[in-house]
């Protein structure tokens, strides 16, 4: 048993512990509230060191190890924790993000992304997927504060990209905080299915695997993140995105519905708009664009666009246009319902607007073609004239992208004895489509010949008035 002397010592050199050593001690665990308050948030000197990586935890020291006196001042440090924390969620609990999104409607990028950096501190990440969304990081810079990029490298990308991420690294003097797929997940599938499963049952499972549960598990580090999301990217599926929301498909570090704020700085700004800030601002960029890709994603997956095509049909090229999307941004895709279409007798659609939007190909010189008008046409064996028709989806990106080259078409075949026409292939059209008209994805261009009873599909996806004249006079 200790002596009364040895207990009344050990007491005593407890209580000749200074302020100092104890203001040490509270200081061990300073990394609870690092995540709240970073100390060094309002110093320009320090801004760099208060931007750690994601679920960054601190070396332990010395002191964390001693019991006895670190266990008041620890429960003292994680009531002041918590006490911040209720804050911080009934601050979050005011903030009616609709409204802010109203606000910033018209706001500039710079204005949008400082805002989102002053909000929430160390706690956003801007998302950067190694193409020209290397735009959000200029503008980060450009605010002055201090701030966090991450990346997920699905194992698949291309080897350019790689470059790219090291270029933007030592130009901005930052770490991208590269997240990667579960090795198990990653097995299991490529065991399983291939490599190369995804071309032949599509790509959403890969996605799932190398891309969404990675990104889900890095958000639950955050309470908001910052993505290159544009309206102009893919009007069929992005064309409402507000430049901040609350994420509809995440959850953040608090956990629960609500908990992960999203902000699309650019949603309002056009492609070429970007590009222009790019190279006003001496940007690097990936060399992958000077080849023709502008959207860039995993290598397999990826490829440049001819003159014509939208920048999305550069990926998962074999699949349909209403697909091309890999599931990170599933909470702002459009998904818009199939309109019966109804004819006017003579085998002309009446239809002129789809879910209050117009219509798209609308010129005289084209024929607005109906299901029966489509099936006089297939049965006819001697046509009068030949036919070019277009199998399409008002709501289809890259049927819009065509738009201009197939109007030029029928005017300059006016006169000429060939037909022109349309036909709106989706929603209970598609089935017909897909077993009688060679449907593949939109859009789908056919021609008619005057002798011959069934059509011809044009094989190409060059989709200019040349290319298109070319495949008519091989034909006609």
């Amino acid at each position: 048993m200790a002596s009364a002397s040895a207990i009344s010592g050990s007491i005593s050199s407890h209580s000749l512990i200074s302020c100092d050593a104890r203001a040490s001690l509270i200081g061990s665990v300073r990394h609870l509230e690092a995540s709240i308050v970073p100390s060094t948030l309002n110093c320009p000197s320090r801004r760099r060191s208060a931007v750690k990586p994601l679920h960054a935890v601190e070396p332990a020291r010395r002191n964390d190890f001693v019991a006895p006196l670190a266990a008041a001042p620890a429960t003292i440090a994680e009531a002041v924790v918590e006490e911040k924390g209720r804050v911080r969620e009934e601050e979050e609990e005011k903030v009616d993000y609709d409204q802010l999104a109203s606000e910033l409607e018209n706001a500039s990028p710079l204005e949008i992304m400082d805002k989102a950096l002053e909000k929430f501190g160390n706690d956003i990440a801007i998302a950067f997927s190694g193409a020209e969304d290397v735009a959000l990081i200029e503008y980060a810079r450009l605010t002055g504060r201090p701030f966090r990029v991450f990346s997920l490298d699905t194992g698949r990308l291309n080897p350019e990209t790689y470059r790219f991420f090291d270029a933007v690294e030592k130009h901005y003097d930052i770490h991208i905080e590269y997240m990667f797929p579960d090795a198990v997940e990653v097995q299991a599938l490529v065991r399983s299915k291939g490599l190369f499963s995804f071309y032949e049952d599509g790509h959403q499972e890969c996605c799932r695997v190398r891309k969404v549960r990675p990104l889900r598990r890095s958000l639950k580090g955050l309470r908001a993140w910052v993505t290159g999301q544009r309206k102009d990217q893919s009007p069929g599926t992005r064309a409402h995105i507000p430049v901040v929301q609350v994420d509809p498909s995440f959850e953040g570090m608090d956990g629960g519905i609500g908990s992960l704020i999203k902000w699309n700085p650019v949603s309002n700004v056009e492609g070429k708009d970007i590009w222009n800030f790019l190279r006003t601002m001496d940007v690097p960029v990936n060399s992958l664009h000077s080849q023709g890709y502008v959207s860039i994603g995993c290598e397999p997956c990826t490829r440049p666009v001819l003159p014509g095509q939208h920048e999305r049909e550069g990926r998962w090229w074999w699949e349909d246009s209403k697909a091309k999307e890999c599931g990170l941004h599933k909470g702002n895709i459009a998904q818009e319902e199939a309109q019966k279409l109804g004819t006017n007798g003579n085998g002309s659609a009446a239809v002129n607007h789809v879910n209050g939007a117009p219509d798209i190909f609308e010129t005289q010189a084209i024929v607005n073609l109906s299901r029966p008008g489509m099936e006089n046409l297939l049965r006819l064996e001697n046509r009068r004239e030949p036919w070019l028709v277009v199998l399409y989806a008002p709501w289809c990106p890259f049927c819009q992208g065509m738009e201009a080259s197939y109007v030029e078409l029928a005017e300059k075949l006016s006169d000429t004895g060939i037909k022109v026409g349309k036909f709106r292939a989706d929603g209970d059209h598609k089935p017909f489509a897909q077993q009688q008209l060679q449907l593949g994805s939109f859009p789908t261009i056919l021609f008619f010949p005057k002798h011959a009873s069934r059509p011809i599909k044009y094989p190409s996806e060059r989709r200019d008035v040349d290319s298109l004249l070319a495949f008519i006079n091989a034909l006609r």
